[in-house]
C-alpha cells in the first residue's frame, strides 16, 4: 500500500509519501512542501483570508494528483493551529473535502504534540537521556519533555512565529529592546514548563520544524560547514544559537537576507525563531539544540500504520533507530543478508581480539559492524564497481540516527572492503581528520579480511580466534570440517593491509573438526 500524509500547517503544507509493506515496514518515495501561510493575519483576526484558502486548495490538489502519479491508495491528512483557531476553518475543511476529495483532521494541541514525538523518536535516538523536543510552528509551539525515549508531558502554546511576528517584528532591526519584549511576551507560557526541564536535567534540545531547522543551518554555514541538505541530527551550539540572535536583532529585512545560510522564505520568521530558541536553550541550560528533519506529517505516517497493523515488525525487532534504519536500507537495496550478517559476525571477532593492537575504541565497533552489513550494497546499480558504490548509497541514503562524519567512515569502510586500500588521492577520504582516516584504514583493515572469509557466501568458517606467534599472527578457522581452501586463498589476498598496520606477517590455520565445533 502507497501513503500519504500530509500536514497542513499554518506556514506550509507538507506531504511524505510512503510504501508500507505488509509487515508495518515502509520506505519513503516522496517528498513536497509549500508555503502557503495559511496562517497569515488569521491567527490575530480569526478567520482564514479567501486568498489563503483559495491558495492552500491549490496546493492540496497538486499534492493530491501528485500522489495519486504515483500510486498512493490512502491519505491522511491533518490541520493544526491557523484552522484549528479560525472561525471559517470548517468552511475551508469542507471547500478542501468537495474541491480535492482529501478529508482533513483538524487536530489539537497536545494531539499535534503526541505525533510530533512520533515522528522525532522514529528519526534520532532519544536513548535514557532526558531530552526536550521544541517544535516551532507557525501558530504554536510544542514542547514534548522526553524520558527513556517516552513522552512525559506534552504541551502546545499559542505563539508560533507567524504568530509573534506580526505581533513583534517589522522590516526594521528589532534591536535588544524588541527581543526583549519578545522575550516578557513568552516567559508567563514557557517559564513553568522550562524550569521543569531544567530540574530533570534536560541538556539536550531537539529542534523540528523549518525555522529552527533554517537556524542549525545558518550556525553550521557560520562556522563553515554547510549542511549541503543533510541537516537531520546536525548540531548548534547553544553559543552559536546566541550570536545569531545578537547578529540578527541588529539587522533589518534587507540586512537578514544578506547572511549566509539563510532560506529568504524564513526571514520574517527568523528573528523570533532565534529569540525563542535562545531562551528555550538559556532556562533550560541545554548546550546544544539537534537538528530533526521529521516531524508532524512522518508522526502521522507512523500513526497510520500502527493503527492499520497489528505491528511493525522491525520496529519490534530493533528497538535501535540506527540499526533499524541499516537494515532497512540493506534490504530495499537488495544486500543478501545472510552473508551481510555472516561477514559482519566475523569482522566483530576480529575487532574484539584486534582492537588494542589496532587502537580502536569501543565505539569504533558499531560503525564496524554496520559497513559490514551494507559493504554490498553497491551491487544495486553496479557488480564490478560495487565498493565505489557502496560509499555513494551510504552516504546519500537518508541513513536515520547518524551524524554526517559516522555516514563518511562507514561508507568509506565498505567502499575499501575490496580492491583498492585507503589513499589520500581519493578525496573523500583525504577530507578526513587524521584521527578518523586511521579508524577508516583500520576498520576496512578487518572488514577486507572477514568479507574474504566469506567467498563462497555460504559461511564455511564460522568462527575466527587470533593467536600470536612470534612475529606471526595466526587466523585460526572454525569450519566444522568444511572445506575452507577458498575462504583462505581470498582472506589471504586481503589481508595486506592488516598486515601493514600489525607490522605482522599473518597465517591461517584450519582448527581440527572437534575443536572447531567447540569453538562454534
Amino acid at each position: 500500500m502507497r501513503v500519504a500524509a500530509i500536514d497542513v500547517g499554518s506556514n506550509s503544507i507538507h506531504m511524505v509519501v510512503a510504501e508500507v509493506e505488509s509487515d508495518g515496514r515502509f520506505r519513503v518515495l516522496d517528498r513536497a512542501k509549500e508555503m502557503v501561510r495559511l496562517g497569515r493575519r488569521s491567527l490575530h483576526n480569526g478567520r482564514l483570508s479567501a486568498e489563503t484558502m483559495n491558495a492552500g486548495l491549490r496546493t492540496l490538489a497538486a499534492f493530491r494528483t501528485l500522489a495519486q502519479r504515483q500510486g498512493v491508495e490512502r491519505f491522511k491528512a491533518v490541520a493544526t493551529s491557523a484552522v484549528r483557531e479560525a472561525a471559517n476553518g470548517g468552511d475551508f475543511i469542507q471547500r478542501v473535502q468537495d474541491e480535492t476529495g482529501l478529508r482533513v483532521k483538524v487536530i489539537p494541541g497536545r494531539e499535534e504534540a503526541r505525533l510530533i514525538h512520533l515522528g522525532v523518536s522514529h528519526a534520532i535516538d532519544l536513548g535514557d537521556e532526558p531530552t526536550l523536543i521544541l517544535d516551532v510552528g507557525g501558530g504554536s509551539v510544542e514542547l514534548i519533555l522526553c524520558q527513556d525515549g517516552k513522552a512525559a508531558a506534552l504541551h502546545s502554546f499559542k505563539i508560533g512565529v507567524a504568530r509573534l511576528s506580526e505581533a513583534f517584528v517589522d522590516g526594521d532591526a528589532p534591536g535588544q529592546q524588541g527581543m526583549a519584549r519578545i522575550e516578557r511576551y513568552i516567559a508567563k507560557p514557557l517559564d513553568p514548563i522550562l524550569a521543569q526541564c531544567a530540574d530533570r536535567g534536560m541538556r539536550r534540545v531537539i529542534a523540528t520544524s523549518g525555522t529552527l531547522l533554517n537556524l542549525i543551518a545558518i550556525a553550521a554555514t557560520l562556522r563553515g560547514e554547510p549542511p549541503d541538505g543533510q541537516l537531520n541530527n546536525c548540531v548548534a551550539t547553544a553559543d552559536e544559537i546566541a550570536q545569531i540572535r545578537r547578529l540578527l536583532s541588529k539587522a533589518d529585512r534587507e540586512e537578514r537576507l544578506e547572511i549566509e545560510g539563510l532560506d529568504a522564505k524564513r526571514v520574517d520568521f527568523i528573528v523570533v525563531g532565534a529569540c525563542l530558541a535562545d531562551y528555550v536553550l538559556r532556562r533550560v541550560g541545554a548546550k546544544k539544540l539537534v537538528a530533526c528533519t521529521w516531524a508532524l506529517r512522518e508522526g502521522v505516517l507512523l500513526d497510520f500504520i500502527a493503527r492499520h497493523r497489528k505491528g511493525i515488525e522491525e520496529t519490534e525487532r530493533f528497538a535501535d533507530v540506527r540499526r533499524r534504519s541499516v537494515v532497512r536500507f540493506a534490504r530495499h537495496l537488495g544486500a543478501v543478508e545472510a552473508h551481510a550478517q555472516h561477514v559482519g559476525r566475523l569482522a566483530l571477532r576480529l575487532f574484539d581480539q584486534l582492537k588494542d593492537a589496532l587502537r580502536l575504541a569501543p565505539h569504533t565497533r558499531e560503525w564496524l559492524e554496520y559497513a559490514a552489513r551494507l559493504h554490498d550494497v553497491g551491487h544495486h546499480i553496479d557488480h564490478e564497481n560495487h565498493h565505489r558504490h557502496a560509499y555513494y548509497l551510504i552516504t546519500n541514503g537518508d541513513l536515520l540516527g547518524f551524524r554526517r562524519v559516522e555516514l563518511e567512515i562507514i561508507g568509506l569502510v565498505a567502499r575499501y572492503h575490496r580492491k583498492g586500500t585507503p589513499k589520500v588521492a581519493d578525496p573523500a577520504y583525504a577530507a578526513l581528520p587524521q584521527s578518523d582516516r586511521r579508524i577508516v584504514r583500520a576498520l576496512s583493515a578487518l572488514l577486507r579480511v572477514a568479507d574474504g572469509l566469506d567467498r563462497s557466501h555460504y559461511g564455511v568458517v564460522r568462527d575466527v580466534s587470533v593467536m600470536r606467534r612470534d612475529a606471526r599472527l595466526v587466523l585460526q578457522l572454525a569450519t566444522e570440517g568444511e572445506d575452507a581452501e577458498l575462504e583462505i586463498w581470498e582472506a589471504r589476498r586481503r589481508a595486506d593491509l592488516l598486515q601493514k598496520l600489525l607490522a605482522v606477517d599473518i597465517d591461517f590455520r584450519i582448527l581440527a573438526r572437534s575443536l572447531a565445533t567447540h569453538a562454534a
